[in-house]
C-alpha cells in the first residue's frame, strides 16, 4: 500500500507493517489538548451532546501538564477519513481554546495478530 508522506501516512504505513488490517473497522483514539481543565470539560460536555458515536474521556497528562479529551471512534482507518475527522475535531477543539494532537490506535486490536498472545489466560501451569 502507498500512503502520503506525512504523519498520518507514516502512521498508517507503520500499522500496515505491524499486520493491522486497514480495511477493517478498529477503534481510533483522537486526542484534543487543552491548557485549562474547564475548557476540556466544556468540550467533553459539548461532544457528549452531539450525535457522534464513540467513547469520550478526559485525562490530565502529567508529562505535558495539559488536559486531553480522548475521542474513541470505531472506524476503518482510511487516510482521507482520518484526515477529515482530525480536521473536524481540531475545528471543534479550537472553539474551546484547544487543539487536535493527532490520533492513534491501541496495539492490541482484534485484527492485530502480532499481539494475540496478550489475551492468554494464565494458569498454575504457566512458566512466565
Amino acid at each position: 500500500m502507498q500512503f502520503p508522506d506525512d504523519d498520518n501516512g507514516q502512521m498508517l504505513a507503520a500499522m500496515a507493517d505491524a499486520g493491522i488490517d486497514l480495511t477493517q473497522s478498529i477503534e481510533v483514539d483522537f486526542f484534543l489538548v487543552f491548557d485549562d481543565k474547564r475548557d476540556a470539560e466544556s468540550a467533553l460536555e459539548a461532544l457528549s451532546q452531539t450525535d457522534m458515536q464513540g467513547e469520550l474521556e478526559v485525562n490530565f497528562d502529567e508529562e505535558s501538564t495539559k488536559w486531553e479529551v480522548i475521542v474513541c471512534l470505531q472506524m476503518v482507518p482510511d487516510y482521507a477519513a482520518l484526515v477529515a475527522k482530525e480536521t473536524e475535531l481540531n475545528s471543534f477543539a479550537q472553539e474551546f481554546d484547544g487543539i487536535s494532537d493527532g490520533w492513534g490506535v491501541m496495539q492490541n486490536q482484534a485484527s492485530d495478530s502480532e499481539f494475540a498472545d496478550d489475551d492468554h489466560v494464565h494458569s498454575e501451569h504457566c512458566k512466565h
